[in-house]
């Protein structure tokens, strides 16, 4: 079985807003072992929406559109989808409460052209929004399937969950279930010449890598009849890879890179506090990401000029006047000014050239500095980046971060 995700409104093709709802469908669809072959972004423009049913019903054997379903007169993808099915839209009882109850709890009154959205097509699977106001449905006709689903992420997200999730799991041919593991330190072309043979003799479980700034994602996916014979598969290939990649993976799933580095701060009792001046305040940002850094995380100071830097770090003035601000004689005396000043066990530190100005052949844009101070002792990386100010900025957050992960399990394990 195989589906194709249309998303409907003139705002996603003009660019003013993302289009998450087509990821967020395709990744969930996998997960459950539906194919998703061809995704399409029309506008709210009858005809072509029309067209694009059609066109979708040969391609695939279930269309998921998201959008359209609101109260005004451009909301047209239900309409659309009962004329290409022959079905009539009738009131949904339930549906038109929910629609009252919704504006109620607002205090708003609903205004006439709500109600627009309680008619659904006759025989239809209704799918009642729990979120917001329009209700989405499945339209079954014959061999195929219309899925219609609420625009907002927040509304369509929890609907496909609650209701669409089961209502599908009728038609799964066995399941699939997947592993992530993910990878920092090594790119996305080296892991695949170290996992080489792996991903030359794969069938089931399959190996996909999937790259994104700063790290790698390694998702194994198996196919078997039930979700426990699929990681019985996954296992051993799980394994292998591990034993190669080694400390280059540093979680798995969901987790973030921020995760790991506060769990091993919050396990050994280490406190920590932040110097950035390239990063301007990202390092800080991430690991407050995590909820529970409180305990360890004392303090985040953004030292942007050489004047800050003195004052609030104690940086010698010597120091910069001879080695410069982007230096690691400077970012070594900024993790320590940090770690003393705020009272922490470990102080660490950014400096660098992030541009797109400001470089020299000496001092390049996208050369960067970390320090890291503790337990009385100083450390220093230097690291060169290639890229846009925000890229840059961003790779030197997650360099520092597995830098300082794997000196934190180097030293604890």
């Amino acid at each position: 079985m195989n589906a194709e995700i249309l998303t409907v409104g003139t705002e996603l093709l003009l660019g003013n807003i993302l289009n998450t709802n087509a990821q967020y469908i395709a990744k969930r669809l996998a997960d459950m072992g539906i194919g998703v072959y061809y995704q399409s972004v029309i506008g709210d423009n009858p005809e072509r929406l029309f067209k694009a049913f059609e066109l979708g019903f040969k391609r695939a054997d279930i269309v998921i559109a998201t959008g359209g379903l609101g109260p005004t007169k451009d909301d047209l993808t239900k309409e659309i989808a009962a004329k290409v099915t022959g079905k009539e839209l009738i009131l949904d009882d339930k549906a038109l409460e929910m629609i009252e109850k919704h504006f109620e709890s607002l205090s708003r009154i609903m205004t006439e052209n709500n109600k627009k959205q309680a008619y659904l097509p006759k025989g239809a699977k209704i799918f009642y929004n729990y979120k917001g106001t329009a209700p989405g449905c499945a339209i079954e006709t014959g061999e195929k399937i219309i899925i219609l689903l609420p625009g907002p992420p927040r509304e369509m997200i929890d609907m496909f969950e609650r209701s669409v999730i089961p209502y599908l799991s009728q038609f799964q041919d066995g399941v699939l279930s997947s592993k992530i593991l993910k990878v920092c330190g090594v790119g996305e072309s080296k892991v695949e010449e170290l996992l080489g043979d792996l991903l030359d003799s794969q069938t089931n479980p399959t190996i996909a890598l999937y790259a994104k700034l700063g790290e790698v994602s390694i998702r194994i996916t198996a196919k078997a009849k039930t979700e426990e014979e699929a990681n019985l598969l996954i296992h051993p290939i799980e394994d292998k890879i591990r034993e190669i990649l080694g400390d280059n993976i540093y979680g798995e799933g969901n987790q973030s890179l921020e995760d790991v580095v506060a769990d091993l701060l919050i396990k050994h009792g280490k406190t920590i506090s932040v110097a950035e001046s390239c990063t301007g305040g990202l390092l800080a940002a991430r690991l407050i990401n995590y909820p529970g850094i409180s305990s360890v995380f004392k303090e985040g100071l953004v030292a942007y000029s050489n004047e800050a830097k003195m004052k609030r770090l104690k940086v010698n003035e010597l120091t910069l006047n001879k080695y410069g601000a982007v230096s690691k004689e400077t970012a070594v005396e900024m993790a320590r000014g940090i770690a003393v000043t705020a009272g922490t066990d470990i102080g660490i530190s950014t400096t660098g050239i992030a541009g797109p100005g400001g470089g020299s052949s000496e001092k390049p844009v996208g050369l960067v500095y970390a320090g890291l101070f503790i337990e009385g002792e100083l450390y220093s990386i230097k690291l060169n980046f290639k890229g846009d100010r925000q890229e840059i900025r961003e790779r030197t957050v997650m360099s520092v971060l597995d830098w300082f992960r794997r000196y934190l399990i180097k030293t604890n394990s």
